[in-house]
């Protein structure tokens, strides 16, 4: 990498632990106002202290993000399908190098749909995306988007990931599944895991964050499991614990419970001089 290259992508997994926690506002993209984050502004300003770097759009980066902030940016740039159309697959590169440059961000991202219908088409965007991230020293993250006809296992997700890292993406996000440890040995690119759906329980989120930095995982990228939380701060402070200071999963359950009440006592204090 060269001097730029390296710098953003510092920026990104931190290279004195080799870890990141991104946290995910993208959604809209195809998802329109999703629970709790129809008002992207009030959903992202309080998570900000707490997060590596953020992954979004650029209307939302632009309307819902104050330029001073320091943050690093991991800009989506792929989408052209909405959840009520035919086929999420079927994606091109919606932003050009040249806007996302002038936004300042630190990576671009974009989704492949290996084994879909648009298969080719999503693969040669990652390889374009990639040519163009190398010549003005841009890292590009791969997404491994999986539709419902998809199986969720080592064998498909290692597959999707090696093929982007093959086509030359700097870093990966994927699921976790079952001998994770197989997917993170054959890809050659740090691997960060997605949140996916909102888990029932809060301990579900915490046991996918440990187990999965365990087997070899360079952080997270989460969303709905954080921002549509009861206690959005506690559970990223939670999951931010195991990734940077290798908290067991009890370890980051405590901290969950005692971020909780700090959190419902301030909460309190707001309520009483309203009244």
């Amino acid at each position: 990498m060269d001097w730029g290259m390296t710098n953003r992508f510092s920026r990104i997994i931190s290279p004195e632990n080799g870890r990141c926690v991104m946290l995910a506002v993208d959604h809209g993209y195809f998802l329109g106002p999703t629970e709790k984050l129809e008002v992207p502004q009030r959903t992202i300003e309080p998570l900000l202290p707490y997060v590596d770097s953020i992954m979004l759009t650029r209307g939302v980066l632009r309307t819902s993000l104050p330029p001073i902030s320091h943050v690093p940016i991991v800009l989506r740039v792929s989408g052209g399908t909405s959840i009520i159309g035919d086929d999420l697959s079927n994606e091109t590169i919606t932003t050009s190098i040249e806007d996302a440059l002038r936004l300042n961000v630190s990576c671009l991202a974009l989704s492949i749909f290996v084994g879909s219908k648009h298969e080719h088409q999503t693969l040669a965007n990652l390889a374009t995306l990639v040519d163009s991230g190398e010549r003005y020293g841009i890292p590009i993250l791969a997404v491994t988007a999986v539709g419902k006809e998809m199986v969720r296992d080592a064998r498909y997700l290692g597959l999707a990931c090696r093929i982007a890292g093959e086509l030359g993406a700097h870093v990966v996000k994927t699921y976790y599944c079952e001998n994770f440890e197989k997917v993170i040995e054959g890809c050659p690119v740090p691997v960060i895991i997605a949140g996916g759906k909102k888990l029932e329980k809060d301990i579900d989120v915490l046991e996918l964050t440990f187990n999965a930095i365990k087997e070899g995982a360079s952080g997270v990228d989460m969303g709905r499991n954080i921002w549509q939380s009861e206690h959005p701060i506690a559970m990223i402070k939670a999951v931010r614990s195991i990734v940077h200071e290798n908290f067991s999963i009890k370890e980051a359950a405590d901290l969950l419970v005692t971020e909780k009440k700090i959190g419902d006592r301030k909460t309190v204090v707001v309520n009483q001089k309203n009244i």
